[in-house]
């Protein structure tokens, strides 16, 4: 009785959170929303003393464990941020409308509502008509594949203009007043990666981002990866995962069943009530079964997790291969490249890669023609300006990644990259060297390694003078003990 009550009141502060995620946290990415809630939203209501569960997570209070079984059986890929919008498409009172450029979001609505529903285009004839007869009928509709703007007609629709007329309410689609039966659902979706949309859209709609993560791709791609190399073990995935969804799916059940049977049962004979009995012991053994069944799984899923994790490496190279592919279109928009031809070009890489019994060498050569595959294919599509740009994109994240064996810093990289300027030291070689040059210099002296660098450039400016007047400078030998810097990469 006591926890009951302590939960009444901290339902308040765990209410709030739960809307604010829904009404909020959409349009963002996965590190976004997770300083918006656990950084701010949550010392927010301390601050305001809210009272609240300690360490209340969103996604915990609006599913459950059951529900997400289900809607990854539904076709929704695994990972947290996924959860996250799964929730909020079924917790919103708004329409939603899916950023989802890899069609992940609408592989799970298509699953979830079956194959009743309709699917429209708005660039398609007599489009209208189609979305009439969905609303007139009471039937789910997916809008898919919308531009950087919606038709203005479907504004009444999307902001829930409904006119009551009778028992019934009615909406103005163009020229005509159409009745909204009951059970009409509306889906929106995008493929663009980043869309702009007008303000009244994001009132009018629940916007949620369903771009994919590199780590739920990476999660992703190791299934695929499994499945060719290894299908038996994946196969056994799959069964416990199966098993693991049957279990919960069944557990919910039965407690739901218990529960109405003792909601309807009398006070006064619910002792001597052997049905209900009967069906609480049932439970009770079921409930044991189901736990001893599920702690073998768990050892099993264990022994099967460590052995995908040699498959890894292939994965993590994928995951980075395509999130650099799709940056590429900040260089030139025209450069778009979908998740279904990604995947097509990283299976062909691993079936033109020699077998090996041997599974660590069969895992480098994989992970070597999957880099070079990819990087064909994508160099073959790019302006000769731009595939310098792409390799040296490559480069640094194998830096980063330390698969290239060369020191990487983050800070030198940072440097190079955006090229920092501090301009509180007056140049004093104006003669020769430009200001942003020196504005640079006194940012880069900073950086460990190049504290002297200032001091050497003005005890010996001829030197650098010189240097500096060549006709290609980056290919001649710095002065003093600088030319040591063309053993490094930077």
């Amino acid at each position: 009785m006591e926890l009951n009550n302590q939960r009444k009141i901290t339902m308040i502060g765990n209410a709030l959170v739960s809307a604010a995620f829904v009404s909020y946290i959409g349009p963002f990415s996965s590190k976004f929303r997770d300083r918006l809630w656990k950084e701010t939203w949550i010392p927010n209501i301390i601050e305001l003393k809210i009272p609240f569960t300690e360490g209340v997570d969103p996604l915990t209070v609006l599913t459950t464990p059951s529900q997400q079984v289900e809607q990854m059986q539904q076709g929704l890929p695994a990972d947290r941020v996924s959860l996250e919008n799964a929730a909020v498409v079924v917790s919103c009172s708004r329409y939603p409308l899916l950023i989802d450029p890899q069609l992940q979001g609408i592989k799970w609505i298509k699953g979830k509502e079956g194959g009743e529903m309709m699917n429209v285009q708005l660039t398609s004839q007599k489009w209208l008509k189609q979305v009439e007869m969905a609303v007139s009928e009471g039937k789910t509709l997916l809008i898919d594949g919308i531009g950087s703007s919606i038709d203005a007609i479907l504004d009444p629709l999307l902001s829930r203009q409904f006119v009551k007329k009778g028992r019934s309410f009615t909406v103005k689609l163009g020229s005509e007043e159409v009745e909204v039966a009951n059970g009409f659902k509306l889906y929106l979706q995008t493929k663009l990666i980043n869309p702009h949309y007008k303000p009244e859209t994001a009132a009018q709609c629940t916007i949620i981002n369903f771009i994919v993560t590199e780590g739920g791709l990476e999660d992703q791609l190791l299934a695929m990866v499994v499945r060719v190399e290894k299908p038996e073990l994946e196969q056994t995935k799959d069964n416990l995962t199966k098993q693991q969804t049957e279990f919960v799916i069944e557990l919910a059940k039965l407690e739901s069943n218990l529960l109405q049977q003792l909601v309807e049962a009398d006070p006064a004979t619910i002792l001597e009530n052997v049905e209900l009995i009967e069906s609480l012991e049932f439970t009770k053994k079921t409930a044991i079964e189901i736990q001893n069944a599920q702690e073998e799984a768990t050892v099993t899923q264990a022994k099967i997790d460590l052995s995908r994790e040699t498959y890894r490496p292939v994965a993590a190279e994928g995951a980075m291969l395509y999130f650099l592919l799709i940056q590429l279109c900040i260089i030139d928009h025209m450069y778009q490249y979908s998740l279904e031809a990604f995947t097509g070009f990283f299976f062909k890489a691993i079936e033109k890669t020699e077998d090996n019994d041997d599974d660590d060498v069969r895992v480098n050569e994989l992970v070597k023609v999957i880099r070079i595959t990819i990087y064909q294919w994508v160099s073959r599509g790019l302006f000769e300006r731009h595939k310098q740009i792409f390799l040296a994109q490559l480069t640094f994240r194998l830096m980063q990644k330390k698969v290239l064996d060369i020191d990487y810093t983050p800070q030198q990289m940072s440097f190079l990259i955006n090229c920092p300027k501090t301009m509180h030291t007056p140049n004093p070689l104006k003669k020769w060297l430009p200001d942003t040059a020196w504005f640079s210099i006194m940012k880069l002296i900073e950086l460990e390694g190049f504290e002297q660098f200032a001091n050497n450039l003005k005890d010996s400016h001829k030197r650098f003078e010189t240097w500096y007047n060549e006709l290609a400078p980056e290919d001649c030998t710095l002065p003093l003990d600088w030319r040591q810097l063309d053993q490094t990469p930077f």
